[in-house]
C-alpha cells in the first residue's frame, strides 16, 4: 500500500467508527496521521480510536454545539485540526417522494448535507488561522444521477456536492482545499437500512459488475486529504465503477 505524507497531521473523520470513514481513519493513521473518530457509537469509536492510537468523541454532526466542543477537545488531545473528511451519513427509507414521511426526510437531510456544513462551519475558522486545511466530503453517484426511491439521500449528496464547489471558490485563495468524492455503492452497514431490490438496482449500473472497496474509496480520500492535492479544490472525484457519466 501507497504511503501518503500525512505525518503529524491531525484528521477528523465524521461516522468514522465503521465503513467507509474506518477505512479512511486506518489509512490516514498508516500514513503518518493522528486521527479524531467522531461518531454518534462512542463505544465503537472508542474502540477504534484506541488501536490507532488516537481520539474519540461522540458527536452527532446535527448538533453545532456539539460539534464545536468536540473540535476544542481535538485541539487539546491531538493539536490543531489540518483534515476534515464529512462521511457520516444515512440512507434514509426507500419509497417514492409522494410516499416519503417528512420527517424522514428532513432527517436525512440534517445529516447528510447539514451535519456537512455544520462540521465546516466549525472548522473552517480554524484552518483560516493557520492559512492550511484539506477538506474531504463524501457525497454519492446518486448525487449526481438521482437514485429512484431514495430521492432525500440524492438531494442530500448533490446538495454536498454543491456546497463543495461554493467552498472551494470561497477558500481557493487560501491554503485551504475543498474537495468531495462520488462513490458508487459500498457494502457497508449502510446497506442494512436499504431493501434488497435497492441493492440490486445500484449494482446493475455499475459497468464494472462489483461494489467499490471501502479501501479503494479510502485511497482517494486520503490522497485528497494531503500536501499533494495542492491545485485541485471545489472539484468532484468520481469513483464509481464506470458508472458516472459526467
Amino acid at each position: 500500500m501507497h504511503q501518503l505524507n500525512l505525518n503529524d497531521r491531525v484528521a477528523v473523520i465524521t461516522g468514522g467508527a465503521r465503513g467507509i470513514g474506518l477505512a479512511i481513519a486506518e489509512r490516514c493513521a498508516a500514513s503518518g496521521a493522528k486521527v479524531a473518530i467522531w461518531d454518534v457509537d462512542l463505544d465503537e469509536a472508542l474502540r477504534v480510536a484506541g488501536r490507532l492510537d488516537g481520539f474519540a468523541a461522540r458527536v452527532d454532526v446535527t448538533d453545532y454545539d456539539a460539534i464545536d466542543a468536540a473540535a476544542i477537545e481535538v485541539e487539546r488531545a491531538l493539536g490543531p485540526v489540518d483534515i476534515l473528511v464529512n462521511n457520516a451519513g444515512i440512507t434514509g427509507p426507500n419509497m417514492p417522494v409522494d410516499e416519503y414521511g417528512i420527517a424522514d426526510w428532513r432527517r436525512v437531510i440534517d445529516v447528510d448535507l447539514n451535519g456537512v456544513f455544520l462540521c465546516s462551519r466549525a472548522l473552517v475558522p480554524r484552518m483560516r488561522v493557520r492559512n492550511y486545511g484539506r477538506i474531504v466530503n463524501i457525497a454519492s453517484i446518486a448525487g449526481k444521477e438521482g437514485n429512484p426511491n431514495a430521492a432525500a439521500y440524492s438531494a442530500a449528496k448533490a446538495g454536498v456536492i454543491g456546497l463543495t464547489k461554493s467552498l472551494g471558490k470561497e477558500l481557493a485563495a487560501t491554503g485551504i482545499r475543498v474537495n468531495c468524492i462520488t462513490p458508487s455503492a459500498a457494502e457497508t452497514d449502510i446497506f442494512k437500512q436499504m431493501t434488497e431490490q435497492q441493492i440490486s438496482y445500484m449494482l446493475s449500473k455499475i459497468p464494472m459488475g462489483r461494489f467499490v472497496q471501502v479501501e479503494e474509496i479510502a485511497a482517494l480520500a486520503c490522497w485528497l486529504a494531503s500536501e499533494e492535492c495542492s491545485f485541485s479544490t471545489g472539484a468532484v472525484f468520481d469513483i464509481s465503477g464506470g458508472r458516472a457519466t459526467y
